[in-house]
Parts: C-alpha cells; structure tokens; sequence
C-alpha cells in the first residue's frame, strides 16, 4: 500500500507516493528461529527432544553463509534514511545518540575500528541484563557473595599473575596459608614426620583430575614393578558423580565402574563398592555431599572395609560441596585423613568456601601419593618452583579471596554462618513437606544445606517437578528439576541450594511462589480433567480414561527445533545419554 506524505513547503501538492519494501526472504525462517530458541530454554531435560539443545562450552564457529545471514536484519536498518549525519563524530553526548546503538554488537568477526570505553561498557551491560539474577539462581552452589573489602583486594590483584612467584612471592606464600589451614581442617596427620601437601586449582574438576593422575600414576609404578600389566586401570565411584569424574576417566584411559543408585538409596553402597574392587582398581571415590541430595557417602565404612580385608587400595574424597560444611556443623562425622585410607581430598573454595567462581583446593596426606614424574621443577620466572597443575598462568585474586574469608571469619564465622544456613534448609524442608513434597535430603546437619524433594505419588497431580519449576522460573526463580541417576526408576526431583545470602526472607518468598505455582498448575489440571470428561462422554468408543503427566515441553513433535551448532559431538558414552541422568548443575 503507497503511503503520501503531504509536504507543507510544495503548497500542499502531496509528495511522490512511499512504498515500504517487502520483508526480506529470511525474516520467517528469522522469527521461527529465534521462537524455537526461546521455546527451548523451558523444555525440560527429560524429553528426548530437549536434548538436542544444548547450551555449550564447546561451540562451532560459524561459516560465512551463516554470518551474512544474521547480518539481514541489521542491513534491514540502512534502507531508510531518517536523517542526514551531522557529523561522522563515533560517539555523541549520550551512548543512545551513537552510531553505535543502531547496529548489532559484533558476534563473529573483530570490528574494524575501535569504539569509545562508555559506549563499550553500556552495550555489554546491557547485553548482560538478559542474564539471571544470580541471587535468584538457586540451582547452584557457586557463591553470589562476597564482602566489600574482600572484592577490593580481589580487584587490587587482578592484574597479578599468580604463577610469578619471584614477582609475587606474598600471593604465592597466602597460597601456602591457606593450603596448611585447609589441611589442617581436614584433620591432617600432625606428627613430626608428616609431610602433607597441598595446592590451589581453578575448582574441584581440576583438583578432581590431579587426584585421578596421581593414583592412576601410583597404581601403575607399583604394577611395573611387579612386572604385571598396567593398561586396564579402574576406578570405583557411585553414578551419581559429578560429570568431572566421568570426565577425568575418559580423558585418562580409565574404566569407570559404578555402584549405581536404587529407587530408596542415592548414594554409593560401601560393601558393593569393596566388592568391586580387583586388582586394576586404582581408588574409590567417597562423596562428601552428593548433588542430588546432598547426601555424605559412609567414607568410614569403605575405609573400615578395606583395613579389614587388608586390601591396599587407597580413598579419594570429593569433598567439593560439604568440605567448608561438614567440619563446622557435624564435626564428629570421621571422613577425612582420620581415616587411613583417604590418601587425598578435594574442596571448592567458589562453594561454601565462601569465594567468588575460580578457586579449589587438593591436599594429600603425604608426598608419597604423588608421584614425583607429576611434579615439574621449573625456574621460569626467575624462582625455582614445583608444579602439579593442569594450568599454568592463573590470576591471584580468588586465592586472596580465599585467604580473606579464612581469617576474617574464622572457625567461629563459617560455624555461625553454616548453622544458619542449615536451619534455613530445614524450614524449607518443613514447608515443602506441608505442600505434599516428599523430602529426600538430609535434615539437622546430617547432609548439605540443600532441600532435594518430589512430588509424592499419591496426590493424583497431573503435572511434575518439571512443570512446577517452570512455573517458578516464570517467577524469577531458578530451581531445578533433574531426572536421577541411573536405576532409580527415572525419579525426578527437584533441588533448592541455601547459599550464604539465601535468607529467611527470602525463603518465605520462595514457599510463597511455590505455593502459587501449584496452585497455578492445580486450577490448570482441574480445567483439563473436565475437558477430558466431555470428550470421553462424548466418545463412547472410549474404553478408558487414561491420564498422562503433563509436560512442559511447548509444541508438538515434529516442530522444528534449533539446534545448536556442535551436533558433531554426539554424546553416546556418558551417564546421561546411555541412562537419561540429568547432571546436577554445581
């Protein structure tokens, strides 16, 4: 349709007619895109479907035919003229008044020239606005808080290169600190003789991985030197592990063999576990808190198998979670080097450690645990140093973090601050089981600060965990739900983390908006019971009434979904792929 302007300076004579252009060709299949893409961020894992998205480390790069694609919409913008440039200035009085605000940030390709720092920090921000409110994210543990004055001494030590130890030789020895005081919490030997050792690691996947290389490393100098085979080593865990253990056997020529969880036990079994012990095992892994439920696995009664069957066969604790919590708030539980077997442990300072994402920590309780053909002695930088990571250059700030909240809080400050987070657990629980959710963590300190619970059976709902977490995610809310590891029937769950700034305020909120999303979904079920009803009333071919659990998944099969471009790597080894175990975020 022809559009006339009339113009006030051509004596009222109507200007030639405008005709707007037509939408360019790829604008559908645009809009299906991104609707497809926006539909799959509430698909739930479960779904066979769900899996072909995926939000990746591991990314494609994009060809050339797909950038110039994308450009569409953007080159869309430079067919109408609105005005004539005053000047080719790049940056006027306000970032919006910029060229730079009317074109797309650069995706795929270094833009040609610079742009001024304002107006690269407000595009940025604002692209970041999409993101969560981490606060609101209680699917994982990570910290989300930190105090003032830790945050300026992190910030005064961002440009500090932690590995040059002759250049910082004070961040280097607050590593030290804070390896002996973490030891040291793990009830290290403290004899003359002892000798532990220790390091800092980006996390416990990295602390994780060494632990694994030093005693695949172990295993096979003690088989050479009984002249035996060393090519099929084993390593005993339960299946419900982190993804960095299944990880760390793969990438290290490992079998992995797991205890696997049952419909009422989630965690590893200790017999079970010794019983699968032959002469190819390398260690067993005890979990400090599991990320399902949070659960302790019974380290002391693996470590009190293996004494008394006389089996030399050593213990590794993934105390990732529960080794900031467990020694303030059950501090009887005999888990650590206490127990004889456990030879080395891993705990994640980003975690309860009450630091910001980047730090870890991996002690062993004597040097002879770690081969020395691991250990590299380099002058590098100036100084003679030893080295057992998989990193090297690294930043000092998390490990300042680290040692700021070890002395500013003290055993006092992490005890006060667990207990409180363990109450606040256990009211959520409390609540939750007056909704008609069966709990499946731990209460009173007895596992992690973290409420796991289902939905019970019984209630008749038509909906699941699924759908109640998308309902709360509508609400801000990031609570998972997960599908549990494997033979345990599929159960799905869902899991609340309590971090350090999840308050009771805010817990009160929470239960407020779990109550209306069951509501919600309750007032949805009822409307389609009654729909179903008519239909069958009026289909008397109908034999039977069957009701199926309602999903979140928008759409029907056969919908055309957007699948991320790593396709290549298809994933047919893991846990998740071979049994539909939904990994628990960290």
């Amino acid at each position: 349709m022809a559009i006339v302007v009339p113009c006030p300076s051509c004596a009222g004579q109507p200007t030639p007619a405008y005709t707007p252009p037509p939408p360019p060709a790829f604008l559908p299949a645009l809009l299906l895109l991104l609707h497809s893409f926006a539909l799959s961020l509430s698909l739930p894992r479960k779904d066979p479907l769900a899996r072909e998205i995926k939000m990746v480390h591991l990314n494609r790069v994009a060809t050339d035919k797909e950038v110039n694609a994308a450009k569409g919409l953007v080159d869309g913008m430079n067919k109408f003229t609105l005005a004539v440039e005053d000047e080719a200035d790049d940056y006027t009085a306000t970032v919006y008044g910029s060229k730079y605000a009317a074109e797309d940030l650069p995706r795929h390709e270094m833009p040609d020239r610079e742009m001024p720092p304002q107006v690269a920090y407000r595009m940025i921000k604002d692209d970041l606005t999409l993101d969560g409110t981490p606060t609101l994210n209680l699917a994982s543990f990570v910290t989300t808080y930190m105090e003032e004055e830790a945050e300026k001494l992190m910030v005064d030590a961002f440009s500090k290169n932690f590995i040059d130890y002759e250049e910082y030789p004070v961040s280097a020895d607050i590593q030290n600190r804070c390896v002996s005081m973490i030891a040291r919490l793990f009830n290290v030997p403290g004899n003359d003789d002892a000798n532990a050792m220790g390091t800092s690691t980006i996390g416990s996947s990295e602390g994780i991985m060494l632990a694994v290389l030093a005693m695949k490393k172990l295993w096979a100098n003690k088989r050479k030197a009984e002249g035996k085979p060393f090519d099929q080593p084993n390593i005993i865990m339960n299946s419900a592990v982190q993804v960095c253990w299944e990880k760390a056997a793969r990438y290290f020529d490992v079998e992995e063999r797991y205890v696997y969880c049952t419909a009422d036990r989630y965690v590893i079994d200790p017999k079970e576990a010794v019983d699968l012990i032959d002469e190819n095992t390398i260690g067993i892994c005890s979990i400090l808190g599991t990320t399902y439920t949070g659960e302790y696995e019974d380290t002391k009664a693996i470590n009190d198998l293996l004494v008394e069957r006389n089996i030399d066969v050593p213990i590794h604790v993934d105390a990732a979670s529960g080794g900031f919590v467990a020694p303030f708030v059950n501090p009887g539980l005999e888990w650590d080097f206490r127990l004889e077997k456990v030879v080395s442990i891993n705990v994640s300072g980003h975690k309860y450690g009450l630091v910001y994402p980047g730090v870890g920590w991996v002690v062993w309780r004597d040097p002879k645990y770690l081969p020395k053909e691991l250990v590299f002695n380099i002058n590098y930088l100036g100084a003679d140093q030893a080295s057992f990571t998989l990193n090297f250059s690294r930043g000092a700030s998390q490990i300042i973090g680290q040692y700021y909240q070890l002395i500013r809080l003290g055993k006092r400050g992490y005890r006060r601050i667990m207990l409180n987070l363990t109450r606040t657990a256990d009211y959520l629980s409390a609540n939750l089981e007056e909704l008609g959710f069966i709990i499946l963590s731990q209460k009173s300190g007895e596992g992690l600060p973290l409420v796991a619970a289902r939905l019970d059976e019984d209630l008749g709902k038509q909906y699941d965990e699924f759908a109640i977490a998308h309902q709360l995610r509508e609400r801000g809310w990031v609570v998972p739900a997960y599908t549990m590891a494997p033979h345990s029937d599929k159960m799905k769950l869902m899991r609340v983390v309590v971090r350090e700034d999840f308050t009771k305020s805010r817990c009160d909120a929470l239960i407020t908006d779990f109550k209306l999303a069951l509501e919600t979904l309750d007032a949805m079920d009822a409307k389609r019971i009654q729909h179903e009803k008519e239909l069958t009333l009026h289909n008397r071919h109908a034999a039977q009434f069957h009701m199926r659990r309602r999903s979140t998944l928008i759409g029907a099969p056969g919908t055309p979904i957007n699948k991320q471009p790593t396709q290549h790597f298809s994933d047919d080894h893991s846990l998740q792929a071979q049994h539909g175990k939904t990994h628990a975020v960290c």
